[in-house]
């Protein structure tokens, strides 16, 4: 299978199966002298496990992460970083009905149309745990980008129909509900709303938001490898994004000119902005302002409600999933589309070192 690869510089490579032995990922082109050790990535890992409350699925899994290579005496060698989380609570028993017959809203009709075999438990390949690797390099990456001054912040925005009043925004209140949103009264809203589509066997749709703060002027290859078209290509890989938006997104459609273009303006030496409609990217490449990216996430797909479907023989069936499944995939995102904001920024800043001689000229003279 190809396409598992990521970056360029700073590439990642996933690997494994929802219900194989494991799942992980090798990291080729960190930077050696990082301080690194398990507990910088479990950090990471822990937001986006499963059995975090009532509005995940139950699954219930540690996903210890183990460093295999790449790390010595506490700090990272430059050789490649390869690591494994073990899947333990997987019920294979719980997809023995969807062997020969087809998911509607998953991958399963597609991969047999481009393999002509699959690993039907918990969607082998295609689940939602092959995103434990993206996290576990998001880590990494986050890590050294905080060492040069960048932060990444990411968060429910939205859930169904409601959305965060950004007057209440607080950072500090992401990590006191369990649905990561920075609105505490829209969160309180956001849970009486999901125990209504739990109790209806039913799953909704959600978006994820990040900022990006401390990013210099000046990061991102013109034409095909833009940093927003890097971004979008990062976010929309990851299973179930169905849109990726930067800055005001959709809602410049409606706007002018006049009221879309961000003013420039000198803050003593400094370049900056009175606005940020473009979400601090101008033609592919960073202005020096917040980065901001928005990820709408579908429904999640596996539903106890009965659905239309077909067989692997081509004919007309009703399917009841079983099984453990989040209603909503947002929460658990959260952290996934901030790693995958970590992985492109940082692979996308070694590139920028060469850009120009100065640069050159700052690390080797």
């Amino acid at each position: 299978m190809s396409g598992s690869s990521f970056g360029k510089l700073f590439k990642i490579t996933t690997w494994g199966e929802s219900h194989g032995k494991g799942v992980g990922v090798v990291i080729d082109g960190c930077p050696a002298g990082l301080v690194l050790n398990e507990a910088d990535i479990q950090k990471f890992l822990n937001r986006r496990k499963p059995g975090q409350n009532e509005y995940t699925t139950l699954r219930n899994e540690d996903d210890n992460v183990e460093i295999l290579s790449g790390v010595f005496e506490g700090r990272t060698t430059g050789t490649p970083i390869s690591l494994i989380v073990y899947n333990k609570d997987h019920h294979s028993t719980d997809y023995g009905n969807i062997a020969n017959c087809y998911r509607p809203g998953h991958a399963d009709f597609t991969y047999d149309e481009k393999y002509g075999f699959r690993d039907y438990r918990g969607g082998g390949r295609s689940s939602g745990r092959e995103t434990i690797g993206r996290v576990a390099a998001g880590a990494i990456a986050s890590k050294l980008l905080n060492e040069l001054g960048i932060k990444l912040i990411s968060y429910v925005n939205s859930i169904g129909d409601l959305s965060i009043n950004y007057e209440n925004f607080s950072e500090t209140e992401i990590f006191n509900n369990p649905l990561y949103m920075p609105d505490a009264e829209c969160a309180n809203d956001a849970e009486k709303y999901l125990k209504e589509i739990i109790k209806g066997s039913d799953s909704v749709g959600s978006s994820v938001e990040c900022i990006i703060s401390g990013v210099p002027a000046g990061i991102g290859e013109p034409v095909f490898d833009k940093l927003d078209a890097l971004l979008a290509q990062a976010i929309m890989s990851i299973g179930a994004v169905k849109a990726v938006e930067i800055g005001d997104g959709i809602s410049v459609v409606n706007k002018k000119g006049s009221e879309n273009n961000d003013n420039f303006y000198m803050n003593k030496k400094k370049v900056e902005k009175l606005s940020n409609h473009a979400g601090g990217i101008l033609g592919g490449i960073s202005d020096g302002s917040d980065i901001i990216i928005k990820a709408s996430f579908k429904p999640t797909p596996s539903i106890f409600k009965e659905q239309q479907t077909i067989t692997k023989d081509m004919q007309d069936t009703m399917l009841a999933i079983k099984g453990r499944h989040d209603p909503i995939i947002g929460p658990r995102a959260v952290v996934v589309v901030e790693s995958m904001c970590a992985i492109t920024i940082l692979d996308l800043m070694l590139q920028n070192m060469g850009s120009k001689l100065s640069n050159l000229k700052k690390i080797y003279n």
